[in-house]
């Protein structure tokens, strides 16, 4: 899916991408924490999605508990990912885009857990629990990653 690029441009893709979704996730972070309260849902498109605040002291959608190990994970993160871009000499473009996405997300979580100790959550589709665009361009990082991966020939 998609050419290798030069490794120059990898890391500059890489960079801006990742930037580019760590901006918007404090952004929309910061106009959730300005405009909204706990337990006055805002509705979006009727009830199938609302902004709710939570403060998240698990991972994303609250799955894992364990604050120490999501801090020691998005540490990882935060060293590993641009790590292997760099030192990849080339990699197709899509993976650049996919970890860039990850990564930028990974910040953004990792910037909330060390200043506050839990992540700002506020998209509600009622039937999930509550997220953020972190934990979007995480996941869907992570699973179109992985469908990349599987699908290699």
């Amino acid at each position: 899916m998609g050419a290798a690029a030069p490794a120059r441009h990898s890391l500059s893709a890489f960079l801006a991408i990742s930037v580019a979704v760590f901006a918007l996730d404090q952004l929309t972070k910061a106009l959730a924490l300005a405009h909204l309260s706990s337990g006055h849902p805002v509705p979006l498109l009727g009830r199938i999605v609302q902004l709710s605040l939570v403060h998240n002291a698990g991972s994303a959608f609250g799955l894992v508990q364990a604050s120490w190990l999501l801090i020691l994970v998005g540490a990882a993160c935060a060293v590993l990912i641009p790590l292997l871009v760099a030192l990849r000499a080339e990699l197709p473009r899509a993976q650049v885009i996919l970890l860039a996405a990850i990564w930028g997300g990974s910040l953004g979580n990792l910037l909330d857990r060390l200043r506050t100790g839990e992540v700002t959550d506020f998209i509600d589709l009622g039937f999930w629990p509550v997220f953020n665009v972190a934990d979007i361009a995480i996941t869907v990082g992570v699973i179109a990653m992985a469908i990349l991966l599987l699908t290699r020939r």
